[in-house]
């Protein structure tokens, strides 16, 4: 019988409910228990900005779920913001050090050759992390566009996206419809190089990206989502088949 795969997960960093008022790490359950339904084993990603550190700890796992949480921080993607514009930004409490832990996290993913799965902030770094762009406030930047931040209906289907027939989401979730959550302000811009975008909300908001076909080099999978499938997961067959998708990638890399 096969060992569950590890799976390493990248936590939230929070200043409140710490013990002695220092910073926390924060990972919520719903992400853990898709995965153990999915038959992987979640792991914590340790605090530490040490290469070596992250190194390891990417190499004695089987692959890794970046998560949501605070706005990626602008200086990595644009050269300045309109102070509207900057109003609208909330950061990690933690000075960046997230960002670049990330930053640090998704390379050696990639040295590494490990399974990914990014969901709603871990898309937008990776979209950064590869040369990418965001999207700094939906409404401010998109007349016109969707309200993606329903926080009201966090663990609720808001809206539709379109999948590009033939990519990772569509074969997972067996069509080209998907309805989703939706509680994010930001969204991938310009996307990466190495990127391309195979679901859109109606108002043209990129909801995943895959890897486009390429070297050898590049990953046995990756799937990068706006939208949080752990969410839905214990209620929409579709959103479970991302982490059972993601999951057996990880074990084949056992």
């Amino acid at each position: 019988m096969n060992r569950p795969p590890l799976i390493l997960v990248s936590p939230n960093i929070e200043k409140k409910g710490d013990e002695f008022g220092d910073l926390a790490t924060s990972l919520s359950e719903t992400y853990q228990q898709a995965l153990l339904r999915a038959g992987g084993l979640p792991v914590a990603m340790p605090a530490t900005l040490s290469r070596p550190a992250i190194a390891e700890c990417v190499a004695r796992t089987n692959g890794v779920l970046l998560t949501g949480g605070e706005d990626v921080d602008p200086r990595l993607y644009t050269n300045g913001l309109s102070p509207r514009l900057r109003r609208t930004v909330t950061l990690t409490g933690d000075g960046g050090e997230r960002d670049l832990r990330e930053l640090v996290l998704i390379d050696e993913v990639f040295r590494q050759r490990k399974p990914l799965l990014a969901i709603c902030r871990g898309h937008q770094i990776l979209n950064v992390a590869l040369g990418g762009s965001l999207v700094v406030d939906i409404a401010a930047q998109r007349p016109g566009a969707l309200n993606h931040r329903r926080l009201d209906k966090r663990s609720q289907v808001v809206h539709e996206v379109r999948l590009t027939p033939g990519s990772i989401l569509a074969k997972i979730t067996g069509g080209t419809r998907l309805g989703v959550n939706s509680t994010h302000h930001q969204a991938a811009g310009r996307v990466a190089p190495p990127l391309s975008v195979t679901a859109w909300a109606g108002d043209g908001v990129v909801e995943a990206l895959e890897l486009k076909p390429g070297p050898a080099q590049w990953l046995p999978f990756l799937l990068s989502v706006q939208f949080h499938p752990e969410r839905l997961a214990n209620q929409a067959p579709a959103h479970q088949a991302i982490f059972a998708a993601f999951t057996q990638a990880c074990l084949r890399r056992g």
